[in-house]
């Protein structure tokens, strides 16, 4: 796909997942070990986004599996000249989204006093999915087949997307800038339009899916994945960070 392609192709408008069913596809676990993407070489950057926020139990290093790690690089070098894929999150500990979770769910909770148990879960895993190590349910990020990647300029500074990484507002939605302006003026639209269309085009030719309702987030190999893309089992169950290995046979392969 030519970077016109991924600049002029229209993100499409997916429905959100059905969580029961998505939990109810069954794992093979491939037992890839998580690597971490800051030892990647160019087009790929790493900014652990939690661990810099402050958030307890948060990690200096964003993981994820190995084929996971081969396929952000290839999606990373499919990006027009100039561009480049930011990692700000990949395997999270439970402790991380429990956190992520509870806060969010208290801030809708203040938000509407009255509303009832189940409505309120469902708004929350709008944008933070259920904590959970079951090993036939868990987290996507659990698996380390869930990442949140963004796009910068080639001098590192970050390409504004309409919202910012974690805004759980209604523009996040992958696809929003593909009917609606709002408040936005036309310019302003079109660039965000256009740049959520690369970022989605180019993980998506490598292999990825992506949760409709935050531009930022793909997955490869979870539960999640296998969901949107059809596929009758997922290949990522929970994944331990013990065992974890260096990047080297690419790091090697792209210096030599």
């Amino acid at each position: 796909m030519t970077a016109a392609d991924m600049m002029h192709m229209p993100i499409p408008l997916l429905a959100d997942p059905d969580w029961p069913q998505v939990g109810a596809i069954a794992i093979g676990e491939c037992g890839e070990r998580l690597v971490p993407t800051s030892l990647m070489p160019r087009p790929v950057l790493t900014f652990p986004a939690y661990a810099r926020q402050g958030v307890a139990g948060a990690h200096q290093e964003c993981y994820v599996r190995e084929d996971v790690g081969r396929r952000l690089l290839q999606a990373a070098r499919s990006l027009p000249d100039g561009l480049h894929l930011v990692v700000l999150d990949g395997w999270r500990p439970w402790r991380v989204q429990q956190q992520l979770f509870d806060a969010y769910q208290d801030t809708l909770r203040r938000r509407h006093p009255d509303l009832p148990a189940e409505q309120l879960l469902a708004l929350t895993r709008e944008f933070v999915s259920l904590p959970s190590t079951h090993p036939a349910r868990p987290s996507p990020h659990l698996t380390g087949g869930a990442v949140d990647v963004t796009l910068c300029s080639h001098d590192g500074v970050w390409l504004d997307m309409g919202t910012p990484f974690d805004a759980t507002v209604p523009a996040s939605h992958t696809a929003y800038y593909e009917s609606t302006v709002d408040s936005d003026s036309q310019a302003d639209a079109a660039v965000f339009r256009q740049r959520r269309r690369i970022l989605y085009h180019a993980m998506r030719a490598a292999g990825f899916t992506n949760l409709p309702s935050e531009w930022w987030h793909f997955d490869c190999g979870d539960q999640l994945w296998a969901w949107y893309a059809g596929q009758p089992q997922a290949r990522y169950g929970p994944a331990p960070l013990t065992g974890c290995v260096p990047l080297v046979p690419m790091g090697i392969a792209d210096h030599a």
